[in-house]
């Protein structure tokens, strides 16, 4: 007996109360209103410390991306920074070489960075857990190494320094106290949020959730597993590199360190400090683990690790939901935000 499934789009149908519970999990609630009158407020309010507020714009935006794929799909990726890395070196080479503009930039290492996972989720789609992590690791790990063997083109271990940024939209300057920067990053990260999330509150990112349980189950029921993934792999490269992409324009520098394996370990951190598998985990964690890096580096320069190695313990230990139920307001009734 063949699946039910929708005569406009050939996809399995679902019941109506899935739609119901799909509708009822679109609704923006009160708490995401206020975090988002905040997060855009504070591009007019007097504040001094612009440049952080930018990175931790740029650090969620990077979380979001990787959570995609590991809270929605359960694509585990240790070489997420690949993407990070290509975003960021291909704005800061059109911005360096061709003057272009920071937002068309932005929108050709989108691309760069999708097309590059939409050719390396072939690999990923194949094998274990095990195997995609060491494929993942691989692509990173071989980008890496080609950045820093073409030195002619990205400075090598040098990296590309003094890129100059032509003012946005041929009127807005980033300034050196970075509050165009963190303007331009919080609005990118706000108008990619709306779209993630209408992606996964969609018969498609349901289908994504039913694939990360049980994939021979979601293929018996007729969901195209291989190609949903591809589809949700490749649209997780292109947020990684806009968020690299943002980071070479509002610092006007790119080294190997976006394409370093600790930028893959941190996004994963950020994700285990602030939940995967509801969107906003990943901006809280980017908070987070940004904060406490800014301030225990005053505290203890050399060990501020510790501490936040300390607090990802204490999360596996005593319990995500125990330890931080008050970041559970965006979901309620156990769906997803």
């Amino acid at each position: 007996m063949k699946p039910a499934t929708s005569s406009q789009t050939g996809t399995p149908a679902l019941a109506p109360e899935v739609r119901n519970l799909g509708r009822r999990w679109s609704r923006w609630r009160p708490a995401e209103i206020v975090f988002w009158i905040v997060a855009l407020g504070a591009c007019v309010a007097p504040l001094d410390n612009f440049l952080l507020l930018n990175e931790m714009a740029i650090l969620a935006l990077f979380a979001v991306s990787l959570d995609l794929i590991l809270g929605y799909t359960g694509i585990v990726s240790l070489g997420h920074a690949a993407f990070f890395g290509l975003g960021a070196y291909t704005a800061a080479l059109l911005a360096k070489y061709f003057a272009m503009d920071p937002l068309l930039g932005m929108l050709v290492s989108c691309g760069v960075a999708a097309f590059t996972g939409l050719v390396t989720s072939v690999l990923v789609m194949r094998g274990s857990d095990l195997t995609r992590l060491m494929v993942t690791l691989g692509v990173a790990s071989i980008l890496h190494e080609l950045a820093n063997k073409m030195s002619w083109l990205t400075g090598g271990a040098d990296g590309l320094t003094g890129v100059p940024m032509v003012p946005l939209f041929g009127h807005i300057e980033f300034d050196m106290f970075g509050k165009a920067a963190y303007t331009y990053s919080i609005v990118t990260l706000f108008v990619l949020f709306v779209l993630a999330r209408a992606v996964v509150k969609s018969p498609f990112g349901m289908s994504l959730q039913v694939i990360r349980q049980n994939p021979l189950r979601a293929a018996a029921m007729g969901v195209p597993v291989n190609l949903r993934r591809t589809a949700v792999y490749t649209l997780s490269a292109a947020y990684a590199g806009v968020a690299g992409a943002l980071l070479a324009q509002t610092t006007g520098f790119a080294s190997l360190d976006v394409l370093d394996f600790h930028r893959s370990a941190d996004v994963l951190l950020m994700l285990m400090i602030g939940g995967a598998g509801y969107l906003y985990g990943g901006i809280i964690g980017a908070l987070v683990f940004r904060f406490m890096q800014d301030r225990l580096a005053d505290i203890t320069p050399q060990y501020w690790q510790f501490w936040i190695g300390l607090l990802l313990v204490v999360i596996v230990i005593v319990g995500h939901e125990r330890l931080v139920r008050p970041w559970t307001w965006f979901r309620r009734s156990g769906g997803n935000a």
